[in-house]
C-alpha cells in the first residue's frame, strides 16, 4: 500500500492566499469617494423623480391645511398667521425629509448594494458618507419649495436676504445632524417600512410638541417644559428671528449650533459603527 503524503498549502508567501490587509484611504480620498457616491444618489433621484413627491406635495398640504383651516382661529387672520408659521412648517419639512436616508440604507442594505460596494477599493464609510451629503440635496429642493409656496401665498421675509440665507443654512444644517439619527435607525432596521414607522414616532413628538404651530405660551404648563428643551423649538426660534424679525436671534441660533453638534458627536460615531457592523 502506498501512502499519499499531501504537502500542507502554506499561506505564507508571494503568490499564495495571504489574506489581504484592509486599504486605508486619506482624507482626500475618502473625501472624492464619498462625493461619486453623492452624485450616485443624485442620480436615483434623476431616474425616479417620483421620490421628490413627498418633499414637495406634503410641504404644501400642510401650509395650505395650517393657515386656511386653523390660521383665523389661532391668530386672527390666514396672513398674520402665515407669517408665523411658515418658519415651523420649513423647519418641519426637512426634519420629516431627513427619515429618507435612514430608508434609503435601510433598502440599500436590504438589497444587497452595500455588499457590492465591499468588493470595490474605496473606503468603507464612502457609501454611507455619500448617502447623507446626498440627502442634503433633498433638503435644500424641500426649502425651496416651502419657502417659494410661501410667497405665493403672501410670505414676505421681514429682514434681509442675507439673514434669509443664514435662517435656510441654519435650517440645512440642523437636518444634516439630524438625519445622523436617521442613518443609525436605518442601519439597526432591517426593513425600510419599520425604519419609516420608528422615524415617524420620533417626529411626530419633536415637530408637534414643539412652538411650530402655536406660541409656547397657550400651552399647559407640562407640555411647556418639553417645548422649552426641544432642539425643533430653538430651530423654528432662529428661523423666525432670521425670517420675519421676531424675537432674539444670538440666543436661539447659539443653541441651534450646539444641539448639531451634539447630535453629530453623539451619533455620527454611532452609525458608523453600526454601518461596519452591517457590511
Amino acid at each position: 500500500m502506498t501512502a499519499t503524503m499531501v504537502t500542507p498549502r502554506t499561506t505564507t508567501g508571494p503568490g499564495r492566499d495571504e489574506p489581504r490587509a484592509p486599504t486605508r484611504f486619506g482624507p482626500a480620498r475618502t473625501l472624492g469617494q464619498s462625493l461619486t457616491l453623492t452624485w450616485r444618489s443624485l442620480l436615483k433621484i434623476k431616474h425616479s423623480p417620483e421620490q421628490l413627491l413627498d418633499l414637495t406635495l406634503q410641504p404644501i398640504i400642510f401650509v395650505i391645511l395650517f393657515v386656511y383651516l386653523f390660521g383665523g382661529a389661532v391668530s386672527g387672520s390666514q396672513d398674520t398667521y402665515l407669517q408665523f408659521v411658515l418658519p415651523g412648517i420649513l423647519v418641519q419639512s426637512v426634519a420629516f425629509a431627513s427619515l429618507g436616508v435612514g430608508m434609503n440604507l435601510s433598502s440599500d442594505l436590504e438589497t444587497g448594494v452595500f455588499d457590492r460596494f465591499r468588493t470595490m477599493p474605496i473606503a468603507r464609510s464612502a457609501p454611507l458618507v455619500g448617502a447623507v451629503l446626498g440627502d442634503v440635496v433633498r433638503y435644500v429642493v424641500t426649502v425651496t419649495i416651502v419657502l417659494g409656496f410661501g410667497m405665493i401665498l403672501g410670505f414676505r421675509i421681514g429682514t434681509n436676504p442675507l439673514s434669509a440665507l443664514a435662517a435656510c443654512a441654519l435650517v440645512l444644517l440642523f437636518a444634516f445632524g439630524l438625519c445622523w439619527v436617521t442613518a443609525l435607525i436605518g442601519l439597526l432596521l432591517r426593513n425600510p417600512r419599520t425604519v419609516q414607522g420608528i422615524g415617524a414616532m420620533l417626529m411626530f413628538p419633536l415637530t408637534f410638541g414643539s412652538n411650530l404651530f402655536v406660541p409656547t405660551s397657550t400651552l399647559p404648563g407640562w407640555l411647556q417644559a418639553w417645548v422649552n428643551i426641544n432642539p425643533i423649538t430653538f430651530v423654528v426660534e432662529a428661523a423666525r428671528a432670521l425670517l420675519i424679525g421676531v424675537g432674539p436671534v444670538a440666543e436661539p441660533v447659539t443653541k441651534v449650533l450646539i444641539s448639531v453638534a451634539v447630535l453629530c458627536v453623539i451619533f455620527m460615531p454611532l452609525s458608523l459603527a453600526a454601518y461596519r457592523r452591517r457590511t
